[in-house]
């Protein structure tokens, strides 16, 4: 047997933005030292998308970076068919790698059937993305971690806990409580209360016998203490809003929320302006509304350095798991 030849790599990197989250990309490419990748993307005056991609991508490793969510008036499914149509251009011009980058993965909160005759959606978003031509997903804090094994391609999913929990450390809160505002977040805030020395409540929430009011109950002591509610997205902020009220009512001196996934939807920013929360830290996953980017309570960390430093590591063929402490 003659000598073995060295592994052809994937070319020259290159980032490129849809819609959803221009101003993210922007942040990871400046981070990569690298200039977004130069293509144009529009709408028909029926809407469909029209992409055309102006630079040669040929044997180059291609990272797309798009938040399935929506933004303005772009909707979640709109991105998200954006995306696949991108990913199909980029295949055709002979990209010899495609990773979707999907800081934020819509429709991740239909992961199974919990009622009968209903679709599950995040398996069928892993579908359409390799059908497309991705070669290799990176996301971050999926609302299940089990929805990596929907794809029969590599996923590398981040954390964003390491941002936030530095943003927290450095308030320097006494007395400090993370919360779960409910009971499948129990793991996820033990998490975050271990690595800040924190103590851990859990709020229980229960229907009333008629079923027409919820009731808050919280599991631990949280009188006098500072509780930080911790949930991996808000989208109406329902909850939330609500679990703040009962940690007052059982005599916490402030309370705070963190999430990684700002989704805001509805009537969120203001049940944010109304309720007990101080400040809500959130990355920024998902681009805020003029209406979240308007409100004081709400403080926005970037998640770009750490999407950085993954596809930096992705395109080097080196460890991602190193991110995670």
């Amino acid at each position: 047997m003659g000598e073995s030849l060295m592994a052809p790599g994937f070319g020259d990197l290159k980032v490129f933005s849809g819609s959803a989250h221009p101003e993210l990309t922007r942040e990871v490419a400046a981070f990569l030292g690298v200039q977004p990748g130069l293509a144009r993307l529009r709408r028909f005056p029926d809407t469909e998308v029209s992409f055309q991609i102006d630079e040669n991508i040929r044997g180059t490793d291609v990272f797309i970076v798009q938040p399935t969510c929506a933004n303005g008036s772009l909707s979640v499914d709109q991105n998200l068919v954006e995306l696949l149509i991108m990913i199909d251009a980029f295949r055709r011009s002979s990209a010899a790698r495609i990773t979707a980058v999907l800081p934020y993965y819509g429709y991740a909160r239909q992961d199974r059937k919990d009622k009968p005759r209903v679709p599950i959606s995040a398996k069928l978003v892993a579908n359409v993305l390799s059908a497309a031509g991705t070669n290799r997903v990176l996301t971050m804090d999926l609302h299940k971690a089990q929805i990596q094994g929907f794809f029969d391609i590599p996923v590398d999913h981040l954390f964003a806990a390491p941002v936030i929990i530095d943003c927290v450390a450095r308030l320097k809160l006494p007395n400090l409580t993370i919360v779960s505002p409910d009971a499948g977040g129990a793991e996820r805030a033990r998490a975050y209360a271990k690595r800040l020395d924190a103590e851990l409540a859990i709020i229980d929430k229960r229907r009333t016998d008629d079923g027409t009011a919820e009731v808050m109950n919280v599991v631990g002591d949280v009188a006098g203490r500072t509780c930080i509610i911790q949930d991996d997205l808000i989208d109406t902020a329902g909850t939330i809003t609500k679990a703040a009220g009962a940690l007052k009512e059982n005599g916490a001196a402030r309370v705070l929320a963190c999430a990684v996934h700002g989704v805001l939807s509805g009537p969120a920013i203001d049940r944010i302006e109304k309720s007990a929360i101080e400040q809500l830290i959130v990355t920024n996953t998902i681009p805020l509304s003029p209406a979240g980017r308007a409100c004081a309570k709400i403080h926005v960390l970037s998640v770009a350095r750490l999407l950085g430093q993954a596809i930096k590591n992705i395109h080097e063929e080196t460890s991602v798991s190193s991110l995670f402490v």
